[in-house]
């Protein structure tokens, strides 16, 4: 039973709830046909199996797994809430760890800190643009486990221990995709374990750390690209201020406007999220 719980949360809540809440039915988020009937409406209406789980999908989901078989009685609602709560308090961990968040957090970071903006733009909302951008990445990678687990698991073809190996299987593939040969090999030679001969094969507790370990190396990697333009306008600033004397002027100061115009003509943001955005596998 506590097994049982286990991989309910993670399926319920760390794979499929981001992509449920953010982009709801998420058909129509990516130019598929919508639904019939009235809006919202999904009532004897499968989801696209293209699309990233719906938030009704993934209530579905939860009745279905808490639903004793054998007296066919749903459990209690405090039961449920505390299953709830439960995957919800360990969400924030599995997202920064499993998907994209760390890198474009780690990114929008040094930009800010380049910009010698300081609290500009304020923490909540870096953190807003990455977790958003994070849905945006990953909605291909939650279409998928949308179409191999969730309707599958739903349309009673397979177990819910199948559906979940399924959904872990894919957020495995996107890991793997983003980590570097020398950190997954890093990993695995420490964990003294023989080498596998596929990728696949590899355990999650030796996934999760090199994707973490490359996701850093690939954001300060990006980081040291930004500061080279912003930090030649300070030098150039700072030159000129110390050529004219004004040694007890500050160049923040007046560098500070230049980098705020340059960022601004290239359209930065919008340049960053498309690089962000592309640079995932």
């Amino acid at each position: 039973m506590t097994g049982k719980l286990i991989r309910m949360a993670f399926l319920g809540f760390v794979v499929l709830t981001p992509a449920g809440l953010c982009f709801g039915q998420g058909a129509n988020a990516f130019g598929q046909p919508g639904l019939p009937g009235q809006p919202g409406d999904t009532s004897g209406v499968s989801a696209p199996t293209n699309a990233v789980p719906s938030i009704s999908d993934l209530m579905t989901v939860i009745d279905k797994v808490t639903t004793k078989e054998a007296e066919g009685k749903d459990w209690s609602t405090p039961v449920k809430l505390v299953i709830i709560f439960t995957g919800l308090a360990i969400l924030p961990s599995l997202l920064v760890m499993m998907t994209s968040f760390t890198r474009i957090v780690i990114v929008l970071a040094f930009v800010r800190r380049a910009l010698t903006t300081q609290t500009i733009p304020p923490t909540i909302a870096i953190i807003g643009l990455a977790l958003f951008l994070t849905l945006y990445v990953m909605a291909p990678t939650f279409a998928k486990v949308n179409t191999n687990s969730i309707q599958p698991y739903l349309a009673d073809e397979i177990d819910f221990q199948a559906a979940g190996s399924r959904a872990v299987d894919c957020i495995k593939e996107f890991m793997l995709r983003q980590c570097r040969e020398a950190d997954l090999a890093l990993f695995v030679q420490m964990a003294k374990i023989e080498p596998p001969t596929s990728l696949m094969d590899v355990d999650m507790y030796i996934v999760i750390p090199a994707f973490i370990i490359s996701e850093f190396r690939t954001a300060f990697e990006i980081g040291c690209l930004l500061f080279i333009p912003f930090l030649l306008i300070d030098m150039v600033i700072a030159s000129v201020l110390l050529s004219a004397g004004m040694m007890l002027l500050p160049p923040v100061m007046i560098s500070l406007p230049f980098k705020l115009i340059l960022f601004i003509l290239v359209d930065g943001w919008a340049l960053l999220a498309k690089s962000l955005s592309l640079g995932f596998k």
